[in-house]
């Protein structure tokens, strides 16, 4: 072999090495990174979990916090606020009634025509109308004419043979789903917003006034007979249906939480106890917190970049507002730290609350062999291409361990409700039924999430007590429920008709 063919061979054995050490040293590189993003999922598992233990220190908080809000005002995160709810529908109502339901992004306005004993809802109707965002954040005057208008719009298409006698007031019931201090069944000033709304000049004033102004305004001649959250809503339309209704939880885009208590048994209720004895509590559970919530750093980083830091933990870790977005944060320390997508982090990942809740579902619910759903949803949302299975593996991970902690506290928060009202024993020959009934597009849509809470709460109850507590889904009770309690609290109840 000649000198230049010896040179040339070295060269190629040189470049051949070079090569070759590049493709290794890739390859630790890579390997190094994802060990870094399997390290950060692992992480994130572990402080996400939720073993029996603490799920039962949840809800003894739960139980212990729901005691210190009921003895004195602002003696609890929970506020644990007097609904002057003290007869629940019983099923006789009878007659037209409107409901307005205002609760999140969208509101809906119906119609709910009642048939009396043992006919029910004969017929229902309603329009859902989408909030412009700039009416969330700004004055009070253009939030409530704007629902006024659609409201007058709805009343408009009222069929002929219903309309009201003259010198009679249509009347409605307003499922309005932020804290409120009730003054009566039918006025309550607003505590503070949530949800997204910061709505500054209508903190502190009466909601039913406020919308009774908008809708006098433009001659629409309504009487608000009723005012109540959609929690105690779906109460009421679980109790028109079922009488072993005790409790309802809203899970959707927020969450919270409504019970029957003893009268004698609210410390801090000064008036006369009811005919019923009863009285139902709007719990805000949305703002319980204890040291036993498994909070991480992204959470942690979520609240203090919220509208309302320090403020409704435990609805920024179970409801739909936030699922999505803690997933997207923990998607983006990959990126970040172990370039999981690549050399550069995907600009749309530090878009806050660019994924929501129902595409995480979606991805999570994804039974196809190369997670197809996954992949088309991480290009079409957060402009990623080219995601190997691997990766689409994890970011399911992902979904399952938020979903999956999300499911469990929301069912430890049941059984501390179930504690406080002393149904998580059975007594000696006592058989009785309490029913859940539970409501939100979370719960109703969200499968992984429904299956996992009804699971854990039967774990936690054991199988004795596990068979006497029914979870219930009340579709659509907020909207019913609050032309349910309109009915109830009628100004023309035994009036006879001319």
């Amino acid at each position: 072999m000649g000198k230049v063919a010896v040179g040339a061979a070295v060269v190629c054995a040189a470049a051949v090495c070079a090569a070759a050490a590049l493709v290794v040293r890739h390859r630790m590189i890579s390997s190094r990174k994802w060990g870094r993003a399997m390290a950060i999922l692992k992480e994130f598992e572990d402080k996400c979990g939720t073993p029996i233990v603490k799920l039962r220190q949840v809800a003894d908080a739960m139980d212990v916090e729901m005691h210190a809000g009921l003895a004195s005002e602002g003696g609890s995160k929970l506020n644990m606020l007097i609904s002057f709810v003290d007869n629940l529908p019983t099923g006789d109502e009878e007659g037209l009634f409107y409901a307005l339901d205002l609760g999140g992004t969208n509101f809906r306005v119906l119609r709910v025509h009642l048939g009396g004993k043992d006919k029910g809802v004969i017929g229902q109707e309603f329009e859902e109308v989408s909030i412009p965002p700039h009416l969330m954040t700004g004055s009070s005057d253009a939030l409530f004419d704007f629902i006024a208008a659609a409201l007058a719009k709805f009343v408009a298409s009222e069929p002929e043979g219903f309309h009201p006698p003259p010198g009679r007031q249509r009347e409605l019931g307003f499922t309005f789903s932020f804290p409120v201090k009730q003054t009566s069944i039918a006025s309550g000033n607003l505590i503070k917003w949530t949800k997204g709304f910061n709505i500054e000049d209508a903190v502190g004033e009466d909601v039913v006034g406020e919308l009774t102004k908008s809708m006098e305004k433009i001659g629409l001649d309504m009487r608000v007979a009723a005012l109540v959250n959609d929690t105690i809503g779906t109460l009421a339309g679980g109790r028109f249906y079922n009488q072993d209704v005790i409790a309802a939880v809203i899970l959707g885009t927020g969450t919270n939480a409504a019970y029957v208590e003893r009268a004698h048994a609210i410390p801090k209720w000064h008036g006369l106890i009811p005919k019923s004895g009863d009285m139902v509590i709007n719990m805000e559970w949305g703002n319980f917190r204890s040291s036993h919530l498994p909070l991480t750093g992204y959470d942690q980083a979520l609240d203090a970049e919220s509208l309302n830091p320090g403020e409704q933990i435990f609805e920024k870790l179970i409801s739909g507002m936030y699922l999505g977005e803690i997933v997207r944060r923990a998607l983006l320390k990959m990126a970040e730290e172990a370039d999981f997508f690549g050399d550069t982090v995907p600009p749309k990942l530090r878009t806050p609350f660019i994924l929501r809740t129902p595409d995480m579902s979606a991805m999570h619910h994804d039974t196809t062999s190369d997670l197809k759903v996954v992949g088309n949803k991480l290009k079409d949302i957060l402009e990623i291409s080219n995601t190997s299975l691997k990766m689409r593996k994890i970011v399911v991970e992902l979904c399952d361990i938020v979903a999956t902690r999300g499911a469990r506290l929301a069912a430890a928060g049941i059984l501390g409700i179930l504690k406080k009202i002393g149904r998580d024993t059975v007594k000696v020959g006592e058989r009785q039924k309490s029913v859940i009934a539970l409501d939100g597009g979370l719960f109703e849509h969200y499968t992984k999430f429904r299956v996992c809470l009804e699971s854990t709460l039967k774990e936690l109850l054991g199988d004795e007590v596990a068979e006497t507590i029914v979870i219930e889904h009340a579709n659509d009770g907020s909207g019913i429920g609050a032309a349910l309690l309109a009915a109830s609290h009628s100004q023309y109840l035994g009036v006879e008709e001319s």
